[in-house]
Formats: C-alpha cells, sequence, structure tokens
C-alpha cells in the first residue's frame, strides 16, 4: 500500500485519522500500531511475523542492555540478532554469487527491511551508550519501529528523537494543517514531477543500447537526477506530513542537495537521516578523523561502501558509494581548496557532474549496462537512430522539467515551508490556494491510475 495509491488515500488514511481522533489519550499508541501492522500486512502479509520478532526481540534486547553487565556482548548480540535477517533476504543471492553458486529461488526482499532495522539498531545502539533509556513499554517500541509513515522509504527515524512524542503529544490545528500541506507538497511532487520525468527517463533507457544516441543518454540521466531527487524528497515530505497529523515531528531528510557546492555539502544535503546514521553508528565510532589522514580515509572508504551496499546487493551500487566516497577523499586531500577559490557556478557544475555519473550506476542494472551508457554519454554513439526530440518530450514534460529545475533549488523555500501563521495575508490565501489545486490535480491522477513507478523495492 504505497502513499500514492487510491486504497491509502481514500480509505486507509481517512480511517485512521478519524479513528485516531475520537480514540482516547491512553489507546493512541495502540491503535497506530494496530494501523500501521495492517498497513504492512496489506503489501508483505508473510512478513508480518519478522516485524514483529523484530519489535519482540528488540524489546527484550533492549530491557537486557539497560542492566546487564557485559553490555558488548548483548550489544553484539542484539546488532547480529537484527542483521541476520537483512543479509538474508537482501543480501545472500549476491554473497552467494560472489562464490559461483546460484540460489535457485528468488528471495522477496521485505519492504523497508533496510529501514527499521537501521531504526533499531540505533534504539540499541543509544541505549548501550545510556543516550536514551530502555523502552519499558512494548506497544511504544513496536510503534516506534513500525509506524507507517516512515516505514517504507523513510526518513530514518530515531528513537531518541521521538522518546517524549511516543509518551506524550498533542495535535493541535496548526500542525495538523501543516501536516496536510507537507503531505499534498509530496504528493504534488512525486505524481507531477518525479512520474513525469521518470516516464522519459524509463523509455529512453529501455531502447536498445544501439539506438541511444549521447544526447539522449545526458537526458535520459538528466531526467533520472531529478526524477530520485523528488521521488525520494517527496516520500520523506508526506512521511513528515503524516506524522505531523498524528503528533510527532520528524527530522527534515533533504535540504536541496543539487544546490550543494561540494560532495561533502551534498551529503549534509542528500538523505539526511541515512548519512547522520553511517555518521554516528560506523564513521565515529571507527575513529572518524581523530586518527590521522589515512586512517580518516579508510574510514570514509569503508562507510561508503557499506551505504552502496544498504542501497541493493550489487557491485553497480558499491561503485556508486564508492565514487562518493573517493570525491570526498580527494576534497579532503586539497581539492576543496581548489574549490573555494573558482566561481560558484562551476563549484555547482562539478557537484552535479559528478553526481549525474554516478547516478549512471545506481539506475542501470549490471556493470556492462552501466559502463556502456557511459561509454555513450561521453564518446558519442554515431550509429544511434535519430529520433525526433518530439518523439520523447511534449509541452506537460518542458513545463514539468523548468519546474523542477526551478523547485530543485531553493528559491521557493521561504514560500513552501515557512509556517503559514508567520507568511503574510495575501501568501497564505495564495499558498492555500496553490496546495488545494495541487490536491485536486493529484487526486484525478490518482483516480486515473497513471504511471507510478515505486523505486524503493531494493532498499
Amino acid at each position: 500500500m504505497l502513499f500514492t495509491s487510491p486504497v491509502f488515500l481514500f480509505l486507509f488514511l481517512p480511517i485512521c485519522l478519524l479513528a485516531y481522533a475520537l480514540t482516547p489519550k491512553a489507546m493512541k499508541n495502540t491503535l497506530l500500531l494496530i494501523f500501521s501492522l495492517f498497513f504492512y500486512a496489506w503489501g508483505e502479509l508473510q512478513y508480518v511475523l519478522l516485524m514483529l520478532a523484530s519489535i519482540v526481540s528488540n524489546y527484550f534486547m533492549g530491557l537486557t542492555l539497560a542492566h546487564a553487565r557485559r553490555k558488548k556482548t548483548w550489544l553484539a548480540m542484539g546488532v547480529t540478532l537484527n542483521l541476520l535477517p537483512l543479509l538474508f533476504f537482501k543480501y545472500s543471492q549476491f554473497l552467494a554469487a560472489q562464490f559461483g553458486h546460484d540460489l535457485s529461488q528468488d528471495i522477496h526482499l521485505p519492504l523497508g527491511i533496510s529501514f527499521f532495522t537501521f531504526q533499531a539498531l540505533s534504539y540499541l545502539v543509544d541505549v548501550y551508550r545510556q543516550e536514551v533509556d530502555a523502552e519499558r513499554n512494548p506497544l511504544n517500541l513496536g510503534l516506534f519501529i513500525s509506524l507507517f509513515p516512515q516505514l517504507i522509504a523513510g526518513p530514518i527515524v530515531r528513537y531518541k528523537h521521538i522518546a517524549e512524542q511516543l509518551v506524550s503529544r498533542r495535535v493541535d490545528w496548526p500542525l495538523f494543517t501543516s501536516g496536510v500541506e507537507r503531505f499534498v507538497y509530496g504528493l504534488a511532487k512525486k505524481l507531477l514531477i518525479a512520474n513525469t520525468l521518470a516516464a522519459v527517463a524509463d523509455e529512453i533507457l529501455a531502447l536498445p543500447p544501439s539506438q541511444i544516441s549521447w544526447e539522449l543518454a545526458w537526458i535520459a540521466m538528466l531526467c533520472y537526477a531529478l526524477q530520485i531527487y523528488f521521488d525520494f524528497s517527496a516520500y520523506s515530505d508526506m512521511a513528515i506530513g503524516l506524522g505531523r497529523m498524528f503528533g510527532f515531528r520528524f527530522l527534515e531528510n533533504f535540504n536541496y542537495p543539487y544546490a550543494a557546492q561540494s560532495l561533502q555539502d551534498f551529503w549534509r544535503r542528500w538523505h539526511m537521516s541515512l548519512s547522520g546514521w553511517f555518521r554516528d553508528y560506523l564513521y565515529i565510532p571507527l575513529g572518524g578523523n581523530r586518527k590521522g589522514p589515512w586512517r580518516t580515509y579508510l574510514n570514509l572508504f569503508l562507510v561508503f561502501f557499506l551505504c552502496g551496499l544498504w542501497h541493493g546487493a550489487s557491485w553497480n551500487f558499491v561503485i556508486w558509494g564508492m565514487i562518493h566516497g573517493s570525491f570526498l577523499v580527494f576534497e579532503r586531500q586539497g581539492l576543496n581548496s581548489i574549490l573555494s577559490q573558482l566561481p560558484r557556478i562551476i563549484r555547482h557544475v562539478y557537484v552535479l557532474l559528478i553526481v549525474v555519473i554516478a547516478w549512471v550506476f545506481f539506475r542501470m542494472e549490471g556493470l556492462d549496462a552501466a559502463l556502456g551508457l557511459l561509454n555513450i554519454m561521453f564518446t558519442g554513439n554515431p550509429e544511434a537512430t535519430h529520433y525526433r526530440f518530439d518523439y520523447f518530450f511534449n509541452n506537460q514534460f518542458i513545463i514539468v522539467t523548468v519546474l523542477a529545475l526551478l523547485l530543485c533549488q531553493p528559491i521557493a523555500k521561504k514560500f513552501c515551508l515557512t509556517p503559514m501563521e508567520q507568511l503574510p495575508v495575501i501568501l497564505q490565501y495564495l499558498r492555500t490556494l496553490s496546495i488545494s489545486v495541487l490536491l485536486i490535480i493529484s487526486v484525478i491522477l490518482v483516480s486515473a491510475n497513471t504511471y507510478n513507478p515505486f523505486i524503493y523495492f531494493r532498499f
């Protein structure tokens, strides 16, 4: 059940909101837990027991960690219990292939397993570090792990950020309406922008390589770069909005990454909940930048190797991660000082070029396909069929692309994200009108069952 599906928008969400409003305060977490498990069961019925097992095991492991003497041993056990399902479902076929074995039966990846596993790990580590108390109410911990707004596509929520909200929260009208606005904004980004760009990128990349010219290759990858940003940030917007409707305040997950002036800056802005997770639970424990430059470089390589694998069981994802890790090392070795002396537009182009090249490995299936597309992008393909551009691009695509290029920069940030009551009255009316129009258009698109890809199934 996706946020953009008719079942979610017209049935699940209205019933959930109504039931939540009518439920006594003491029972609200229980109600949300039931709805969250039902939400997961709708698409992954066979893995609800896996979710429940994660809740039960982490509940008891957290209590044990709080009182055990050999805390490191118990933490290692807890980490292992969380990682074993992830390793089996996500990486067993990949690992088997590295040793020349082919598992005869495909293993279905449980939806959102990477997200809820990392959330559970952060909880155990924070209990071990005594940064939070172990949760004594199993319903509260169950809700933290399974809460449906951020279950399938993030952001990765840490227990310490919402521990108090699990116990006590209040939904007032300004918070609820801001949640509705944020959800509609994300819904429109997904349906109007991401899906339009995805259709063009997918159509071009579905062609045989011999028919893709260098122009089409670049256009496809630029469309994909915009698609994945608007798709991913849209789901984060919808998750943040849904959280507010139920009284939760999730942290931001994207901060206009395509406005970055370096790769370091890019990773301060892109999927911030994941980059922050790797920083706090892997990079810093490994020594961070405290043990000399070469150890710092090694830590960065290891972090981005694992960051690539987190996204999918493929060498393409590893290469994607290592491209970013390598340029982060180069920037630490002196590239940053060179970049700082260059014009802002040059720094911006540098970031976008590296990011788009890396996206090739992220998007394509298999190393040969990625290298083949890169070869076309940089050396051309003189034998390629020369399609008329209007074969792929219509007026809707042109308008959406211009809109995407504007909105991926913080041009309209104040208008879109400033609390409504802080805006001048005329802008309040204008924003209310724009949100209403976006909602109407989005509902029409959902009802029409238009092209609506879901790119997180590999995560």
